[in-house]
């Protein structure tokens, strides 16, 4: 029977970080669903480095169909999760839905990816005692909320602590999959 994974995200999230775990999934025979705070044509960004710029620029991405909306989402249907990153995260945290769903995988120690600016969906939670005590990494501009969490922060791009795959930015999207993918089988 083939794994199944599922992908929490929204609009304005980061291209790769959805479409790369996406179809990787995919190429692994891997079943993997695209939830969203409800069933929708997702609007997707680019982020890119720009020489000279403090910060990341944003340009708008492609259209994404979300496969359920979080309210339908059974997360005891999935063996793993993964969090992408972009600026979604900075909103579907405050659906009511959310919390349960990552209680759930957190609970039950399946593979959870944490990439870039997923760090924020966290907070969701409310309890950090999930993350107090490891570490993991994110975007640069997230290490104040995985500190929140009461992690540390570690400054490598890729770092597995436990079944918890966090990595800053799309640049590391292979090396975050490959060991996401060790974890899941």
């Amino acid at each position: 029977m083939s794994k199944k994974v599922l992908i929490l995200t929204g609009d304005a999230a980061e291209v790769l970080e959805v479409y790369y775990p996406y179809f990787r999934l995919l190429e692994e025979g891997c079943e993997a669903i695209i939830a969203s705070p409800t069933k929708k044509t997702l609007h997707t960004v680019v982020h890119d480095f720009v020489e000279g710029w403090d910060t990341y620029t944003e340009k708008p991405g492609h259209l994404l169909q979300s496969h359920i909306g979080f309210a339908d989402v059974e997360p005891s249907d999935y063996d793993g999760l993964i969090i992408p990153g972009g600026r979604a995260p900075e909103y579907i945290r405050s659906d009511a839905n959310l919390p349960r769903i990552l209680r759930h995988f957190l609970e039950a120690d399946k593979p959870v990816g944490a990439i870039c600016h997923a760090a924020q969906v966290f907070a969701a939670l409310k309890d950090t005692s999930f993350f107090e005590g490891r570490t993991m990494t994110a975007y640069n501009a997230c290490r104040l909320d995985v500190e929140q969490l009461g992690a540390s922060y570690a400054a490598e791009t890729l770092h597995v602590d436990g079944k918890l795959v966090s990595g800053h930015a799309w640049p590391d999207l292979p090396g975050f999959m490959r060991e996401f993918l060790k974890l899941l089988k």
